[in-house]
């Protein structure tokens, strides 16, 4: 099948050519890369990926086609998609239809036949940045597209999650009988998150992004969840302002990704742009208090400050960097020591692998039940 001309431009001016995959148009946003090799599904309906342009640095896409169960949201998120092969005919008795039927008929402007082993070390070199990927007719002079991705929006500063929460509350029914009610606060929640929890016995509350403690409260929740998400945390103030108010009242806590960034603001913490993030399904951490490595997936361009086990004074008692990367030393954990309040920069649900951060949703059940040595 011959596909039409497509190019991904970048903000500083760097072009790389390729042909159009999935619609064919034109998109805008940060062009950030992911090293996993399988889950791609579960990538692109990951909200957390809101107004970003992903790229695979995993040669071969669309092997196993797509699929009616693993998408972890009701729609793909990606701003667009950029691969370097895609597969010809999907091969899994799972599928029900290629990748780019997928793409196209949720509007998803992608480049394939690029050279994400190039585009790659570009963005590792000189950071995340805006881009833009044009092909058939929206293709325009290199000094227009270039104009264009520069007039878009910087992933800084961007409040996101009121974009991807959902509309109105809802419930996940608990499996084999409810022990314990949560509300979670939905800014990018993903389907295999509630249903870590639920396994466990325990009824998710999934509540908009602007809930409030008065909400919470109403729900009669034994404990508070904060989800992933995109955009920038230092915009969160609402957010934040819920979780001291939940660890006023000692309610256990529990945050993952931007759940993380939100605690780490509550708890007196700084955030930061990272250079270009972490994005994949096999990054190391590191635990401070064991020294075990878990392989995680994660999905983070902003991160928290602060140093691997330092412990520091906060408004709620004592708290740790609980984790951090093997890789670059940046936070991926933070535990309270006096309250049962905990979070983690990375998925534990990792729908797509590796599972080795799973039982920190035992963890929050534990806490739940009142063990605060768990």
């Amino acid at each position: 099948m011959a596909r039409a001309a497509a190019a991904l431009v970048l903000e500083d001016g760097r072009v790389f050519g390729g042909e159009a995959f999935g619609r064919e148009g034109s998109c805008l946003g940060e062009v950030v890369f992911t090293t996993g090799m399988t889950g791609y599904q579960e990538t692109l309906t990951d909200p957390s990926y809101h107004r970003q342009i992903v790229v695979a640095t995993a040669p071969h896409i669309g092997n196993t086609g797509w699929n009616d169960e693993d998408n972890e949201s009701q729609r793909i998120w990606v701003a667009g998609y950029a691969v370097r092969e895609p597969a010809r005919a999907p091969s899994n008795w799972r599928s029900r239809r290629p990748l780019e039927d997928a793409l196209d008929r949720e509007g998803v402007v992608g480049i394939a036949g690029i050279d994400t082993r190039s585009l790659t070390r570009h963005v590792r070199q000189f950071g995340a940045m805006r881009g833009g990927v044009f092909s058939g007719a929206a293709l325009a002079s290199q000094t227009e597209m270039v104009a264009r991705v520069r007039a878009g929006r910087a992933m800084a500063g961007a409040d996101l999650s009121g974009e991807v929460t959902t509309g109105a509350p809802y419930v996940v029914p608990a499996q084999g009988g409810k022990r314990f009610t949560v509300a979670a606060l939905d800014l990018g929640i993903k389907t295999s998150t509630s249903r870590m929890m639920t396994a466990r016995g325990i009824e998710v509350q999934v509540l908009p992004a602007a809930a409030t403690l008065e909400e919470v409260l109403a729900l009669g929740a034994d404990g508070v969840f904060l989800s992933n998400g995109p955009g920038d945390p230092a915009t969160a103030d609402a957010q934040v302002a819920l979780a001291e108010q939940a660890l006023d009242r000692g309610l256990p806590l529990f945050g993952i990704c931007f759940g993380n960034q939100i605690l780490g603001r509550a708890l007196g913490r700084q955030t930061y742009k990272l250079r270009y993030g972490h994005r994949g399904i096999n990054i190391p951490v590191i635990d401070a208090a064991t020294g075990r490595v878990s392989i995680t997936a994660q999905n983070h361009g902003f991160a928290v400050e602060g140093e691997p086990g330092e412990e520091f004074a906060t408004a709620f008692g004592r708290a740790k960097v609980s984790h951090h990367c093997a890789n670059d030393g940046v936070v991926e954990g933070l535990r309270l020591l006096e309250r049962p309040a905990f979070s983690v920069q990375y998925h534990p649900e990792a729908a797509a692998g590796p599972h080795d951060a799973a039982p920190l949703f035992d963890l929050f059940v534990q806490l739940m039940e009142g063990d605060m040595n768990a």
